[in-house]
């Protein structure tokens, strides 16, 4: 009964001690419901988010200043629709306004870097974004956010670049983003080499109707134990062309 009792509180106290986070990953196609050509709905993207009960989210093909979506600050307008702190990262520019992606967080951005990503074969320019994040515990962790090229050659490029700024890593690093690869390409078994994705429950993400690729996901960096509480694609066919992924993880 003694041993059985320290197991208890060795296990209770493990869990309290236990960095846990949600996480949402997002392509929102500039906030163009596939369905409603030429129509902007933010709000139903928002709500995508604020139901998801994500803590930090990162998202991909933001519209700054465009109009194909109302001359609007995307970025702007979601961190105020979900209460949260942004950071925003160029792709391109376009026309008078920019292209990029977005990272929230409902935890104190402490830290953020943007990164131009190779591109050995011309294509559209693609950046990596990280943020450090503050949870509530006081403790810090890093998200980095990215939507890779088309073109192959440039994704493998691509992967390793994120890899060798994965080695600089010492405290928990999560990868997400629409990585426009499959599980078994070349960038993903890269990707993989530094980190852990989830192979038991994930699905395809894209497109949002019969989706049959999965080209969104979660991933983390591999220097440090920690368990996927829970990870799932949304059932949200409107809003965009992809469906939302989010997961929940206990860093140990």
């Amino acid at each position: 009964m003694r041993i059985f009792s320290l197991f208890v509180c060795l296990f209770l106290a493990l869990s309290v001690h236990a960095q846990k986070v949600k996480i949402l990953t997002y392509n929102i196609h500039h906030a163009n419901p596939p369905s409603k050509p030429g129509v902007i709905d933010i709000n139903a993207i928002a709500k995508v988010i604020n139901e998801s009960g994500a803590e930090i989210v990162g998202i991909q093909e933001v519209d700054i200043l465009v109009s194909r979506s109302e001359m609007m600050n995307q970025a702007e307008k979601l961190a105020e629709l979900t209460g949260m702190e942004y950071y925003f990262s160029k792709g391109i520019n376009l026309e008078k306004g920019y292209y990029g992606t977005l990272i929230l967080s409902k935890h104190k951005i402490v830290g953020k870097r943007r990164y131009d990503l190779p591109m050995p074969v011309a294509s559209e320019n693609r950046s990596l974004a990280i943020v450090d994040v503050q949870l509530p515990d006081g403790k810090t962790i890093s998200l980095a956010n990215t939507h890779l090229d088309l073109k192959e050659e440039n994704r493998i490029e691509q992967a390793a670049f994120i890899n060798e700024l994965g080695e600089l890593y010492s405290k928990p690093l999560i990868l997400v983003g629409d990585l426009n690869a499959k599980p078994n390409s070349k960038p993903i078994k890269l990707l993989e080499q530094y980190f852990v994705r989830n192979t038991k429950d994930n699905k395809p993400t894209s497109p949002n109707v019969n989706p049959k690729n999965e080209i969104d996901y979660i991933m983390v960096l591999n220097n440090m134990k920690f368990s996927w509480i829970s990870y799932r694609v949304i059932a949200e066919t409107y809003a965009s062309d992809h469906l939302p992924l989010v997961a929940e993880i206990a860093f140990n």
